[in-house]
């Protein structure tokens, strides 16, 4: 939260409020000849608005802090309320870490209070400071009162349900970043909100309560055992790394809710439980044997795939691709580029590292680097599909047996790397022109703010987006 203009905000909802000096030295306080200090009751004690109640003067003072300023409420020794209708008062209040001071009039709000109205939203949270000083007030034999609190401005339930939010991070069923999705959703666990980050994955919470009660999916991490010899011949390589597993000694297993992910080291043990959605969907893909590692898509087969070091003929190409699209450094930074030869086109390689990527994914890098003009070599399946009549809510659509090649095609939600079955769908929204599909309603809101960057994103997949009729 920025403050640097706080108190010009709060300031301005005064009650013809004028600046005073104050005089206040570290260590102790003046009290004006006749005046009465407040002493405060042996606990805090709640008055009937809610507010701290204090004694001063033969009377008792509620004091009422809420975002929209300061109330005093006064009562005799026996609680009765006493008018204020002619009292006045003054509010000197100081936010903690701010030496600045601040003066506000309380007047009769005809309401039974004393009032200062002012927009206090901004510090929600925060401790404030008020020195308070009240006259014309009965049963107080004529004299000043005097009183200083202390109090805590309270939050909305806007403001802690965003606090929860920033605290919870990421949503616990998909490992999302809560936001990423849209506003998230509040899920009732045993009392306690839960948040997740679309109306997909609640269910997920509600059918197994007490394993998303943390608010984030459960990880655990040990080494592999021969009884993991199996899943492990069957993932091959590590999902981080790309790197075949035994290749840096004993795998690590690493559990995301019930689910394995084997690791080449334990360096990327971080990467999994910062993203843990992604590598599931890495290494699960669409849990019907495509998509996740190992599995390669468009394979090299597909293609004729050839490797050499580049040459001054190259540099015209190379000055047009830039960077190289597995690291996304640029061509040139790590010596010579690298020319891969997918079919008739070339790809540079900012080292030989990167080789294999694009022997494993190649229509994707072709995607990546000739903007989706792939021909006929792209996974995509390449033409148009109906716009849709029947929608789900508002720009969502039910899908047909025309859209089946384009859902075969995509395989996953582009926002959420899920399968498009997986919460629900597919569904179809229109982005740009083009048809893109989303495993839920939640996911439309993402496409329609930004359909360029969806479309992008699976042209970097290597999948080609039906045009809309």
């Amino acid at each position: 939260m920025k403050y640097k203009t706080l108190f010009a905000a709060l300031f301005t909802v005064t009650l013809a409020s004028t600046a005073v000096a104050q005089h206040n030295h570290a260590g102790h306080n003046h009290t004006m000849p006749g005046q009465t200090m407040a002493s405060e009751l042996a606990r805090p004690v709640a008055g009937p608005h809610g507010g701290s109640l204090k004694q001063a003067g033969g009377v008792q003072l509620e004091t009422v802090v809420s975002q929209g300023g300061i109330q005093m409420f006064v009562y005799d020794r026996n609680g009765r309320a006493v008018s204020v209708n002619q009292g006045r008062g003054a509010a000197s209040l100081r936010v903690e870490g701010n030496a600045k001071r601040y003066r506000y009039d309380l007047l009769p709000d005809g309401k039974g209070g004393l009032t200062a109205p002012v927009n206090l939203s901004q510090i929600a949270g925060r401790q404030i400071e008020i020195d308070i000083q009240l006259v014309g007030i009965e049963s107080s034999s004529g004299q000043p009162l005097s009183l200083k609190e202390v109090a805590t401005v309270p939050a909305s339930e806007i403001q802690l349900a965003a606090a929860a939010i920033a605290r919870q991070k990421i949503c616990p069923v998909s490992g999302k970043p809560l936001g990423s999705m849209g506003d998230p959703v509040a899920v009732d666990v045993n009392g306690q909100r839960v948040f997740v980050c679309c109306g997909g994955c609640v269910n997920a919470v509600k059918s197994d309560p007490a394993k998303y009660a943390a608010g984030r999916p459960q990880i655990t991490v040990a080494t592999s055992t021969a009884a993991d010899a199996k899943a492990i011949a069957e993932q091959k390589v590590c999902p981080v790394m790309d790197e075949p597993l035994g290749g840096m000694g004993t795998p690590i297993k690493v559990t995301v809710g019930d689910k394995p992910i084997y690791l080449c080291c334990k360096g990327c043990i971080k990467k999994v439980q910062a993203e843990p959605a992604k590598y599931l969907a890495m290494v699960y893909g669409d849990q019907k044997g495509s998509g996740g590692v190992g599995s390669e898509g468009a394979s090299a087969g597909d293609f004729s795939i050839s490797v050499t070091s580049s040459t001054q003929a190259d540099a015209a190409l190379i000055a047009r691709q830039k960077v190289c699209p597995v690291m996304d450094e640029p061509l040139g930074s790590m010596g010579n580029p690298i020319k891969v030869m997918v079919g008739d086109k070339p790809i540079f390689l900012c080292c030989k590292g990167c080789i294999k990527k694009i022997k494993a994914e190649p229509a994707k890098y072709l995607a990546m680097v000739y903007e989706n003009q792939m021909g006929s070599g792209g996974v995509g399946v390449s033409g148009s599909v109906a716009a849709g009549t029947e929608q789900v809510r508002e720009g969502i659509f039910k899908v047909s047996a025309e859209d089946n090649p384009f859902i075969a095609a995509q395989q996953k939600c582009p926002v959420m790397d899920e399968p498009l079955d997986a919460m629900g769908g597919p569904y179809k929204v229109h982005a740009a022109g083009k048809a893109i599909y989303i495993c839920c309603p939640g996911c439309a809101k993402k496409i329609a703010a930004e359909p360029q960057k969806w479309l992008a994103v699976l042209a970097q997949q290597g999948v080609i987006a039906p045009t809309l009729r």
